[in-house]
């Protein structure tokens, strides 16, 4: 059976939509106001920022960022990344028509042609899930198509995905929710915010840590957990632009997780990526807009051993845990038994 076949598009809609839809979306769904967007844009970056202490929103001078991270190594892939996974050694990214394997130093594997209009890629043994705006497919690590099926609901937009041992969540910006699949392609349940999602623009991501669902309610700046079930567990985040808080009408973008259970989130708009406690404390912020690249778009993440793999446009950059840079930032007074630090002598 062959995969369907859509026709390339210059900009997708969701991408639009991240590029400047939230803006507008987010300020008519959450009632901002004109003004409060217009000083949201004039400020110049790195001269004030609100205090997230509390100290009734007052603007005070931003100290210089640094984080605890160094740029080590970057490669350039043929087309536009729609987003990677890492599984084993390997880089698997979705970018337009084309999936490309990689090492993890750039080195070229394999690839394959599949179809457009890739939302997000997943990789569970020994299978590559592709998630479609209205269906999902899954491949064999060689390009093989394995299966497919289609959406539960005929208005459904899916933005997200995850996969854990048996199941599929997906989720969706039209409906509002999360679609529970078998990972053969069942429908099980949808999965409701006791919050109510609100998705202005394809802000909607999901991933799981040990057992739990963790998902972005953007338009609410929140980031709510589920059991395996559908369960809801709870929920953390505050609109704000300092660190510790979710900026704009609709962060965060993209989250990942490392192997002790914190929670790494990817904003847009002022991009940056920062590290939460699994119960939503704030920890720091790893990386800021500069040194991620600038822009606008949210940079996806994913973390492994002492390296975060950051994609944005064509460009895969790796980006390690330097102990020395460490000793400047939040990171050298952490507690945690954090991963990233692990076997680290520079």
């Amino acid at each position: 059976m062959e995969p369907n076949k859509e026709n390339t598009q210059k900009i997708s809609r969701k991408r639009f939509l991240q590029v400047c839809g939230s803006v507008v979306a987010g300020g008519t769904i959450l009632g901002v106001s004109g003004t409060l967007l217009r000083k949201m844009f004039i400020i110049p970056e790195g001269i004030l920022q609100t205090n997230a202490s509390g100290n009734g929103g007052r603007l005070t001078a931003r100290q210089e960022f640094a984080s605890p991270y160094k740029l080590v190594s970057s490669f350039n892939v043929p087309d536009q990344i729609e987003g990677f996974e890492i599984y084993g050694e390997k880089l698997v990214v979705a970018a337009s028509n084309n999936i490309y394997i990689y090492d993890r130093f750039g080195t070229l594997l394999n690839n394959f042609a599949v179809a457009s209009r890739i939302r997000d890629i997943a990789v569970f043994d020994d299978r590559i899930y592709l998630l479609f705006p209205s269906r999902i497919e899954a491949y064999d690590l060689e390009g093989a198509y394995l299966l497919d099926w289609e959406a539960c609901s005929e208005e459904s937009d899916y933005c997200s995905f995850t996969v854990t041992g048996d199941y599929v969540f997906a989720t969706d910006a039209a409906n509002k929710n999360i679609c529970k699949y078998t990972t053969e392609g069942n429908f099980v349940k949808f999965i409701q915010s006791p919050n109510g999602f609100i998705i202005p623009s394809y802000s909607f991501g999901i991933t799981h840590v040990d057992g739990t669902l963790y998902c972005s309610n953007s338009g609410r700046h929140l980031i709510e957990s589920y059991t395996l079930d559908g369960e809801y567990l709870g929920a953390f985040g505050k609109p704000g632009g300092a660190d510790g808080l979710f900026c704009g009408c609709c962060n965060p973008v993209h989250l990942a997780y490392t192997s002790t259970g914190e929670i790494i989130t990817s904003e847009k708009g002022k991009p940056r990526i920062s590290c939460y406690s699994p119960d939503g404390q704030f920890r720091s912020v790893l990386l800021d807009s500069k040194m991620l690249g600038g822009g606008n778009m949210a940079y996806d993440v994913k973390v492994t051993d002492d390296k975060l793999f950051v994609t944005g446009q064509r460009m895969i950059s790796t980006f390690q845990y330097d102990k020395v840079l460490a000793a400047n930032t939040a990171c050298s007074g952490c507690s945690v038994n954090c991963p990233l630090r692990e076997g680290i002598t520079i």
